[in-house]
């Protein structure tokens, strides 16, 4: 009798233990920041190539190239304490924000996360250019602390 309530007790506590719920993960927390301006720089050269079929045959170099210069968006997102210059990772369908509205972002790994609530709210991956420090920051944090 005694093995029965042992085996018993023994299932029923790993029956609960399966059944409790695993911790849920974090949502992951946001920056905010204000967009401040978007401008078109150079990131390149595109090149269209294409070669005659006598130079093929022949082996000479009667290739005709177009060149064209590549323009890049580039965002200024101001924060609390920082001003990035970023860029949108994908360049070939790149996504125009919205300038002078409200954008959320998260730094994971060697990227920015960002994501425009008023627009689409979708988070999109962008290359941090540069950072620099705002020179009204340490005004804005005593100004915070001040305020607590």
């Amino acid at each position: 009798m005694k093995k029965v309530t042992a085996s018993a007790f023994l299932l029923l506590a790993a029956t609960l233990q399966t059944a409790a719920p695993a911790p849920a993960k974090d949502k992951p927390a946001y920056e905010r920041g204000v967009l401040l301006q978007m401008d078109s720089t150079h990131c390149g050269f595109a090149e269209k190539g294409s070669k005659t079929v006598a130079g093929e045959i022949l082996g000479t170099d009667g290739q005709h190239k177009n060149t064209q210069e590549v323009l890049c968006q580039e965002y200024i997102l101001k924060s609390d304490r920082l001003i990035f210059r970023i860029r949108p990772k994908d360049d070939k369908h790149p996504t125009l924000l919205p300038v002078g509205e409200s954008a959320e972002f998260r730094i994971h790994k060697d990227r920015m996360l960002l994501r425009v609530p008023e627009s689409d709210g979708k988070e999109r991956e962008y290359i941090v250019v540069s950072m620099t420090p705002r020179a009204d920051a340490d005004e804005t944090r005593a100004a915070k602390s001040v305020n607590r």
